[in-house]
């Protein structure tokens, strides 16, 4: 019997206070504030790429901003139980937060499409670090049945960077100073640097392995599903259809070979039973992936609503953002359920993002005249996010509980190298999309409006085939 199995019965009554005070605040402090500068990060970047485009071009390579960022997402999220191992909580997290820093330095000085696409990287590397330190240090500094409101937590962070955000790189577009969004970012890795420098251990962690054994990295499989998202996004530049096939192929058999080479024997990157749709944690981890591939639509939200809808750079942020507002309210709201409602919770979210997804196909290309056009856009893009969020907390304690005696750290930090890979792969695809549709040719209003109607129409299918998946995983508790 899995770990799942044993406790989906048992319901332990736990409240907010528990996390959020004592000991405990000062360590959630700790945890979710790289995740907030992450989150907040993201979605300075969101909002300021129009402006950024305007200044220093690059239209073609805008969904590269992302694309590139989370690909070295993955590749700092794998090294996540290495640099534990080796380094212990506080180095570990201390270097994720300057490598943070250092992205964000070449991010403000970028003077070329090229330069900026570096600065992103290195950004990356450090994101998805932080990204990963925040669940691999739940199971270590909380009591299990804290692990659900502790990923919660983090989820209630992309909330903070919902008001944040998209300020900052609202009113630094607007005044053409887009280069200070990411100056700001400077100040806040440092205060979080020194709580955490008080609050987490500097001994090295080891999970229930024997501890003789030291942690290696998989080189070869992280460098593969780097390689498979780059096929990809490679695939949206080549002019003809032939080419575009052929790139999303090799992409794909790519990402097909990093799965078969880690079921043999050898450094694994995910856990037992991640690739397997027999198993509970196998089709946790699809269901993830079918759902960030689809909140990937984000990227174009705010380049759409000021060439179609004429917002200002500072109201297409906020209506951007309330994709994750959506899902940090809903994941918040979500977390307290258990049993029969978790199960709820799981089906019913993948058929909001779905919906919501159909509804952008309407509103977003500017075609209809609705009465209370903004509200209807604004709920539409906040049901994307409630969709994720409603079954997130209840998808990711599944993968913390059904993971094997032993790899529990591999658990943890799979779960955001599954994310961050179906991000990237979402991006890449999200920027063939439009490119194929005409966004670059014939470029102005009429390319984003071709864009717009082939990106949601084609992205809503994702949450529609995640919606067969919940119902299993919630057959499965």
């Amino acid at each position: 019997m899995s770990r799942l199995s044993m406790h989906a019965e048992t319901v332990v009554s736990t409240s907010w206070s528990e996390l959020l005070t004592g000991r405990n605040l000062l360590r959630s402090v700790a945890l979710t504030g790289g995740v907030a500068l992450h989150a907040i990060n993201v979605h300075i970047v969101t909002t300021i790429l129009p402006s950024v485009v305007r200044d220093i071009g690059g239209l073609a390579y805008y969904a590269w901003n992302i694309t590139l960022f989370v690909v070295a997402s993955i590749v700092g999220s794998a090294l996540t139980s290495k640099l534990l191992d080796k380094l212990g909580p506080r180095r570990a997290y201390l270097l994720g937060l300057a490598v943070f820093t250092l992205g964000s330095v070449l991010c403000a000085t970028a003077l070329s499409m090229p330069w900026m696409l570096a600065g992103r990287s290195v950004q990356g590397l450090g994101g998805g670090l932080l990204a990963a330190l925040g669940y691999a240090l739940i199971p270590m500094l909380f009591e299990q049945r804290l692990w659900s409101r502790a990923v919660a937590l983090e989820s209630g962070m992309w909330g903070v960077a919902t008001l944040l955000g998209p300020a900052v790189g609202g009113l630094f577009a607007a005044d053409g100073a887009w280069r200070l969004a990411f100056w700001c970012l400077l100040p806040v890795a440092l205060l979080q640097a020194l709580i955490v420098a008080g609050q987490l251990g500097g001994k090295p962690v080891r999970g229930d392995a024997a501890a003789s054994e030291p942690v290696r990295i998989p080189l070869l499989k992280i460098a593969l599903l780097a390689l498979s998202v780059l096929l990809v996004a490679f695939a949206g530049q080549v002019d003809d259809t032939g080419g575009k096939l052929l790139g999303v192929a090799a992409g794909l058999a790519a990402g097909v070979l990093v799965a078969w080479l880690d079921r043999r024997p050898g450094v694994a990157l995910l856990p037992t039973g991640a690739y397997q749709l027999s198993t509970a944690m196998g089709k946790v981890f699809a269901c993830v992936c079918l759902l960030m591939i689809g909140s990937m639509t984000e990227i174009f939200v705010p380049y759409f609503l000021q060439i179609l809808h004429g917002y200002a750079p500072l109201q297409a942020g906020y209506m951007t953002a309330a994709m994750a507002g959506g899902w940090s309210l809903a994941s918040l709201l979500s977390s307290a359920r258990s049993g029969k409602d978790a199960d709820r919770m799981v089906r019913l979210g993948p058929l909001v993002m779905t919906l919501s997804l159909l509804a952008l196909v309407v509103l977003l290309p500017g075609d209809v005249d609705v009465a209370a056009e903004g509200l209807w856009l604004a709920l539409a893009l906040g049901g994307v996010g409630l969709g994720i969020g409603l079954g997130w907390p209840h998808l990711l304690t599944r993968v913390l509980k059904s993971a094997r005696r032993g790899e529990e750290n591999l658990a943890s930090a799979g779960i955001t190298t599954v994310q961050l890979y179906a991000m990237a792969i979402g991006a890449a695809l999200a920027g063939l999309t439009v490119n194929a549709a005409g966004l670059t040719e014939p470029d102005g209003a009429d390319g984003a409006r071709q864009a717009a109607y082939a990106l949601f129409a084609c992205f809503a299918v994702t949450p529609a085939l995640a919606i067969v998946l919940a119902r299993r995983v919630a057959r499965d508790r």
